[in-house]
């Protein structure tokens, strides 16, 4: 087997494991040796592929990351349909599953990870881009007229992250969010740019 496909193989067994851990117990269960055991694998295995457990976590980020591109390619190709409001709570609830809220703390937490993570600007690794997803969409829909022309996105998209985060980081591990709530989030931050029937 070439090198290549041994190492994609293993890590995604490693990440894959590294999320398990995350959903059942959070992030302050997840180290080497969680993984580890969760994966099946050696405890030097990560250590081969990785230089220590901030790298393995840094490398789980950037997977999480690239992820968000696929997301972000969708909502943008969502605009003009359905209803902004829609389009939003939708693609706010997709973001902050389980283990983007436990990475998102562990980022907060590891100061190592925050370093080796912040590539450009300021900001927090992931949420950066998930903001810049939003500002994309919502540039989008100014374009379709669904958006006051003059919407500062930017903020919006800031706005619209910080509210969402803090409602889904709120929840309790293994509780759904209620959407009714979020909706009324996003409403409430998009109603003075988005015209009142497309809400």
């Amino acid at each position: 087997m070439p090198t290549g496909v041994h190492l994609r193989d293993v890590r995604k067994q490693l990440f894959d494991a590294a999320e398990r851990v995350l959903l059942r117990a959070g992030p302050d269960a997840l180290t080497s040796r969680a993984v580890t055991t969760e994966a099946d694998v050696a405890k030097g295995v990560l250590h081969r592929h990785f230089t220590d457990f901030d790298d393995f976590l840094a490398e789980l980020v950037r997977d999480r990351i690239t992820r968000l591109a696929d997301q972000a390619a969708l909502l943008h190709a969502a605009a003009g349909t359905r209803t902004v409001a829609e389009n939003l709570v939708d693609a706010l609830t997709e973001l902050f599953d389980p283990v983007t809220v436990a990475l998102t703390s562990l980022i907060f937490f590891r100061d190592d990870l925050r370093t080796r993570l912040r590539h450009r600007g300021n900001g927090v690794p992931l949420l950066v881009e998930a903001r810049e997803m939003l500002a994309a969409y919502l540039s989008a829909e100014c374009e379709q007229g669904r958006i006051a022309p003059d919407a500062e996105v930017d903020s919006l998209s800031l706005s619209l992250i910080g509210a969402a985060h803090l409602l889904f980081a709120g929840r309790r591990r293994g509780t759904l969010l209620d959407t009714g709530e979020l909706a009324k989030t996003v409403h409430t931050v998009i109603a003075d740019v988005v015209q009142r029937r497309l809400l």
